[in-house]
């Protein structure tokens, strides 16, 4: 058949036509690459070549000839016509493999509108009258005979076969095989978007790849580390807090060796974690042959600063940034196209990120999920992962690392309880520790004292600023926003100046980087400073106080509030952390239940010893034991395979009640500007997430009926009347939205 009466798969504005048979092909070939990790060559392959038999139509042909081959391509949601061309592959998988072909089936059928649940998929595309006409028509087409028939049967990955002596139940396999579907899909979907693109856009597929190799990275970082470890030897003895980092370091690096499994990194706050783990993932990788490095970070505002030393010691190249936080000013193309499926060695990312990818349904998100087969995957403060949601988080951990030849490192200074036990029976069997008797280095690297409250009363906003105002240098960190700006007006009124810095999420993610920053310089200079914070200066925020007051709540944030004391070590008599009763209680679920937790383990031992690693382990138990583990239901779910459904449910950061509104802060309305002249795109909209805060969904509906914000682009909202809302120093002071500042009235 000449090229003109050829099938076509996509035809550019040009009218050259992208051939059927040589995409379906090429989807199969590169399927088959992405999914070798995993056992599944044949079965990618096969999804590859059968993903677009619908387009085999008369009608779906004519439509392609006539319309631009972007458009054509597009399937929709809808009354049954030419632009199903998946439903066809779908049955044909099942008409070829029977009911395994079922597995085939949700993924072709999802690669353009997502995994279905499986009832949805039956009822709606297999078992659909008009559906099935659509696959008889394509069968009509002259379609050659290597494209319909496998080669042979292919055979299901080993590490779905029955575990022998019944080690495992029927509903831990069917989630096996789920999370199987998953990746499979992923491989399919990124060939097919990577063989699309290759047709319409050249010069962006050629962006793709290249980069350092893990070996060539692991060489990077031992350089680094031998000239960082020269100039530390060079300054004189070794402090023992350098001690203790050559010792984490050193054993890291020996059992890199081992084979790939669950690893944990025990280290206190300035046991140089960071480098210690990213040099492990590294010679690991290489020694395993792994292919890449995946860092998990839970909070942006800890992101860019991580980043940035994993790029001083790899280079510039090596190292992927992706989450929303970031400055797009300093990504480059081969960046934005390297985050679409996490193509590079290594990538630094949310914690959110990774776990939504993980229980996504949609072609755009899945993507990227095959490359984690054969991957180091860094959890670092993997104490923040929310207990509603951690039994099916460690079951799909464990299954990369079982199925998918994945290593997992949980990295914190307060480990959390992951281990297998009646209650959490997706937790992890073994989980080998990586740095040299964690107990013993947190008695060494001990900077810190801790002074519990001596009494139940609450200290009132006023008095804590009364002790703050006695602090030559000091940092508060209290529960919540309201008490942030109240406990800095009271410093305000005691000092009669407004010295004291403020750090909450009412100020957008550029404003707290700016206020970080200026913080950072004041206590480089040696200069008098108090600030106060809500918890999100906790958690790697790189800070560093004589004297630490903290809000009592759940160990773990009294942990990380106590790694912003001393944290280099500098004061021979040590630093003070002190817990006080706050006047408001944290902010309901998870923060709520930890603190009661805490404080039940204080009327057993009132001075309880926060650099004591069992304690931990006893306080997680206690916080997991309070929570159900599955409380959206997910791991059912996922046993029925309802992809869509999961999908919906699951949310790792439950922010119902809020809303993001642009804030006029920065260049904000600079880029409000541009959107609305050229339209929404990653770029635009990632450059507005610095500018934006979270309020209560009530709120910014009342704003915008008084026409106080308005849509932008119908994706974003920006406050208008706002010009004395946004506090130089506080940031969004909700109450005066509306309002105008008193010089605005002056003529």
């Amino acid at each position: 058949m000449s090229d003109a009466h050829a099938a076509w798969a996509h035809v550019d504005e040009q009218g050259r036509p992208h051939l059927l048979e040589e995409h379906l092909e090429a989807v199969g070939e590169l399927a088959a690459r992405f999914a070798r990790r995993f056992g599944s060559e044949e079965w990618a392959r096969l999804a590859g070549r059968w993903h677009d038999l619908g387009k085999y139509t008369v009608a779906f042909q004519n439509m392609i000839r006539r319309e631009n081959g972007i458009e054509a391509h597009l399937e929709q949601q809808g009354p049954v016509g030419p632009r199903d061309h998946s439903t066809a592959g779908a049955l044909h998988a099942r008409a070829m493999l029977g009911g395994q072909g079922l597995f085939l089936a949700f993924i072709i059928a999802g690669h353009h509108s997502g995994l279905a649940d499986k009832e949805q998929l039956e009822l709606d595309r297999l078992n659909a009258p008009d559906r099935q006409a659509l696959y008889a028509q394509a069968l009509k087409w002259p379609i050659p005979e290597g494209l319909l028939r496998p080669h042979a049967r292919p055979a299901v990955p080993s590490f779905l076969a029955p575990r022998p002596g019944g080690q495992e139940s029927a509903r831990e396999r069917s989630r096996r095989l789920e999370m199987w579907i998953r990746m499979s899909f992923s491989a399919l979907c990124d060939a097919d978007f990577l063989d699309t693109e290759a047709f319409f856009d050249a010069g962006r597929a050629a962006l793709r790849g290249g980069g350092p190799s893990i070996e060539a990275l692991r060489d990077r970082l031992r350089a680094h580390l031998e000239r960082l470890e020269a100039r530390v030897r060079a300054r004189g003895p070794l402090s023992e807090v350098n001690r203790v980092r050559s010792e984490v370091l050193a054993s890291c690096l020996a059992k890199a060796a081992e084979r790939p499994g669950i690893f944990s990194l025990t280290v206190p706050t300035g046991g140089g974690k960071t480098l210690a783990s990213m040099a492990f993932a590294l010679e690991h990788a290489a020694r395993n042959g792994l292919e890449r490095v995946v860092v998990a970070i839970p909070f942006t505002s800890i992101i860019e600063q991580n980043a940035a030393v994993y790029a001083e010691a790899l280079g510039e190249d090596a190292v992927l940034e992706h989450h929303s936080g970031g400055d797009p000013q300093r990504e480059t193309s081969r960046n934005r196209v390297a985050a679409e499926n996490w193509d590079r060695s290594v990538i630094v990312t949310t914690t959110v990120q990774l776990f939504e990818s993980l229980f996504a349904n949609r072609p755009g998100p899945c993507r990227k999920l095959h490359r984690l087969a054969g991957s180091v995957i860094v959890l670092d403060e993997a104490q923040t992962l929310p207990p509603d949601l951690l039994a099916p988080i460690l079951d799909v951990l464990r299954t990369l690392v079982t199925d998918y030849g994945a290593s997992v490192v949980i990295c914190t200074a307060t480990q959390p309880a992951l281990g297998r036990r009646p209650g959490l029976l997706e937790g992890f069997e073994q989980v080998r520790e990586l740095a040299p008797e964690p107990r013993e280095a947190f008695g060494r690297l001990r900077r810190v004292r801790v002074r519990w409250p001596a009494s139940e009363e609450p200290l009132s906003h006023e008095h804590l600023a009364e002790e703050l105002a006695a602090e030559r240098s000091v940092l508060a960190i209290v529960h919540k926003r309201a008490d942030a700006r109240e406990v800095c007006e009271a410093l305000d009124r005691r000092l009669g100046d407004e010295s004291t810095f403020h750090l909450s999420a009412l100020m957008c993610a550029a404003h707290r980087g700016e206020v970080l920053g200026r913080i950072r310089e004041a206590v480089a200079r040696g200069d008098s400073v108090r600030v106060v914070s809500t918890q999100l200066v906790e958690a790697g925020v790189d800070l560093d106080f004589p004297v630490v007051y903290r809000a009592l709540g759940g160990l773990d944030a009294l942990a990380q509030a106590a790694g912003r004391c001393n944290r280099e070590g500098r004061l021979e008599e040590g630093g003070e952390l002190r817990v006080f009763l706050s006047p408001t209680k944290p902010p309901r679920g998870v923060a709520r239940t930890a603190m009661a937790v805490t404080q039940g383990l204080r009327a057993e031992a009132p001075d309880l010893d926060l650099f004591d690693p069992a304690l931990f382990q006893r306080y997680f138990h206690g916080l997991y034991s309070a929570k159900s583990l599955d409380a959206k239901g997910l791991l059912p779910l996922r046993e029925a395979l309802c992809f869509r459904t999961t999908a919906e449910l699951f949310q790792f950061i439950e922010d119902d009640w809020s809303a993001p509104v642009v804030v006029p802060y920065g260049d904000a309305r600079e880029a409000v500007a541009e959107l609305e002249r050229l339209g929404p795109s990653r770029e635009r909209l990632r450059r507005l997430q610095r500018f934006t805060v979270n309020v209560e969904k009530g709120k910014r509906e009342a704003w915008l009926k008084s026409h106080c914000a308005r849509w932008v682009a119908e994706t974003v909202v920006v406050l208008e009347a706002a010009e004395g809302a946004y506090d130089k120093r506080l940031g969004l002071v909700p109450e005066r939205v509306g309002t105008w500042a008193p010089e605005k009235l002056v003529s």
